[in-house]
């Protein structure tokens, strides 16, 4: 199963969880594509049986600018990934009122695009974890188990 994983980062947090899950998924015998930049062509040419998006917030409870550009071209051109399985995992900081906006807004596209969300979104805050990477693991290891089943 081929797995893309986007990411919207803001200082790096991000682009490090979608690198470390990438391994993960590896690990469990899927085939997982992380591209920090990746263009909607790309993406759309690897022709992913599933999407996991790991996105930081920023400003007013926004995607980090990283992230728009494939945001807005995967909402004007939705390309045609009705019923397949995605999940979101959202950075933030809870002393925000905006906490995991930016992982709400991936969740109302997935929405849009026909994405299965086959996990509830993890949202990981900022004020109470310093490895971010290490407690996305149990909750990577159902998704992956999630796609598998």
């Amino acid at each position: 199963m081929k797995v893309a994983i986007l990411s919207g980062s803001v200082y790096g947090t991000a682009e490090e969880v979608a690198r470390h899950a990438e391994k993960l998924l590896e690990l469990q015998g899927l085939e997982a594509r992380y591209q920090p930049r990746v263009s909607l062509e790309e993406l759309v040419a690897f022709d992913p049986d599933a999407v996991l998006t790991v996105t930081a917030t920023t400003g007013m409870g926004e995607l980090p600018d990283n992230l728009l550009p494939l945001y807005h071209e995967l909402r004007d051109r939705l390309p045609n990934w009705r019923g397949r399985p995605g999940a979101v995992l959202a950075l933030g900081d809870s002393s925000y009122e905006t906490f995991c906006g930016g992982g709400e807004l991936m969740r109302e596209l997935y929405a849009e695009l026909g994405l299965c969300e086959v996990v509830e979104m993890l949202r990981l805050d900022a004020s109470e974890t310093v490895t971010p990477e290490v407690d996305a693991e149990p909750w990577l290891a159902t998704f992956v188990a999630a796609l598998k089943a």
